[in-house]
């Protein structure tokens, strides 16, 4: 901790993978997940259900999100944006609650605080939210100076995680916050160029989830957004009480679509492109769709939500194996089968020497080696610290084995380090290569 990534999710595993079979297997993380994706569905169907009255909006939004194939692959393995899913659905919860006077703003501020250290993409999503709080607290008339202080008591709990990781990052690496060194911007045709990398997130979003989806998020947004400008009717019976002032606040699931913040600035700076990114964007479309069919009028809300989910059905359905994300997931899957006369090597020759290795490149790889035997105290990685900063100068008299990425994304920074300095090298034979990764071991002195 202390990296790149943010820290909940290996917090959340931490003690579970010191089972190793949890840790090869991915077990705990992938029942996480699983939980994760309820907890999203439960809190969306809740907010729906409570704003509008539409169980149609609230099955609709459910059925959007579980049943898309992308969304359902990422909910079976261990990767972290169902945490992203269910925190950030739990902040959008607790915060239209707190508007309407259902709860105080601590759940709403604590969900915000854990998506904020679960994935960069809360981090525009939790301002979002702060700043449609505080439009719907002016639209509802409060004064300016509660207007703040709710904003205030909203923001301050994810305010003090963020210091937090970043305080935690200047202690571990030296830096406040690390944007550059674990990528190669390869992105040519959109770094520097705005309306291009936009442009690639709008494509990746069609590709995960075809046009059904997103139009329909497209038409949620707007009549979201038309209920928190209509002027505020008293409903009397039979209507129910709590709806118009409730619909105001349903404007806050307008937030989730910030998430596309994280990805077309990742783009703009030329990162590749990675149709992974816009998975949050899936669950923003179906929340919006939903909040949409639930502000329908009534005898349409059946209709429409059927149309929809049949429509996105058709365009995506649940078990489609060659869906965008599974694809892109299967990128390394040659790879991985050209690294088998690496881990041959490796284990018929293995002397128990420390191998240094890129966990933020070949993490996989030492994934795939604990099924050989292989510990995470074997290798020298970047979480070393001060030994991998030595070994960096002179790794002879500290490592005896040096495994490199070659290939994707550039090349790792071992590569880079042997390109800039071929002395890095001095002192090592290559003894065996495949799937991108060469092997090297140290000579006899």
């Amino acid at each position: 901790m202390g990296g790149v990534w943010l820290p909940l999710p290996h917090i959340v595993n931490m003690l579970p993978v010191q089972i190793d079979w949890m840790y090869r297997t991915g077990a705990s993380a992938i029942a996480c997940s699983v939980l994760c994706l309820a907890i999203t569905t439960w809190a969306i169907a809740t907010l729906i259900m409570r704003t509008t009255g539409s169980n149609s909006g609230a099955v609709a939004a459910a059925m959007l999100i579980l049943l898309n194939p992308n969304v359902l692959y990422l909910q079976s393995t261990p990767m972290t944006e169902p945490m992203l899913f269910a925190t950030t659905a739990l902040a959008v919860l607790f915060t239209c609650d707190w508007l309407d006077g259902v709860r105080s703003p601590i759940a709403a501020t604590l969900a915000l605080a854990a998506s904020c250290l679960t994935r960069y993409e809360a981090w525009p999503i939790a301002a979002a939210i702060v700043a449609l709080a505080g439009l719907v607290l002016l639209r509802r008339r409060a004064p300016v100076h509660a207007v703040i202080s709710g904003m205030v008591r909203l923001a301050a709990v994810p305010a003090v995680a963020i210091a937090l990781f970043l305080v935690n990052s200047r202690w571990t690496t030296g830096a406040w916050f690390i944007s550059r060194g674990f990528f190669v911007p390869e992105n040519a045709e959109a770094l520097g160029h705005a309306s291009v990398a936009l442009d690639q997130v709008r494509i990746g979003l069609y590709q995960l989830s075809g046009t059904a989806l997103v139009w329909s998020g497209y038409a949620g947004a707007v009549l979201t957004a038309a209920a928190f400008v209509r002027p505020a009717v008293k409903a009397g019976p039979p209507a129910p009480a709590a709806v118009t002032g409730s619909q105001q606040s349903l404007v806050i699931v307008l937030a989730l679509a910030a998430s596309a913040a994280v990805p077309w600035y990742a783009y703009l700076q030329g990162h590749p492109f990675r149709i992974r990114y816009d998975v949050p964007l899936i669950a923003a479309c179906g929340v919006l769709a939903g909040a949409g069919i639930g502000l329908l009028w009534r005898p349409m809300r059946p209709v429409a939500a059927v149309f929809v989910v049949s429509l996105a059905l058709v365009q995506a359905h649940p078990l489609d194996r060659t869906a965008p994300l599974i694809k892109e997931s299967q990128r390394d899957a040659a790879n991985k089968a050209g690294r088998t006369a690496v881990t041959a090597y490796l284990v018929q020759h293995w002397d128990g020497g420390t191998i240094m290795m890129s966990m933020g490149s070949l993490a996989h790889y030492m994934h795939d080696l604990s099924a050989q035997g292989f510990r995470i105290h074997d290798f020298l990685h970047e979480g070393n610290g001060d030994i991998w900063a030595l070994a960096l100068t002179q790794p002879r008299i500290v490592v005896r084995w040096i495994a490199i990425e070659e290939k994707a994304e550039g090349g790792d920074a071992l590569y880079q380090e042997a390109r800039r300095r071929p002395s890095f090298l001095e002192g090592f034979e290559r003894v065996a290569e495949g799937g991108g990764v060469a092997l090297y071991r140290a000579q006899p002195r």
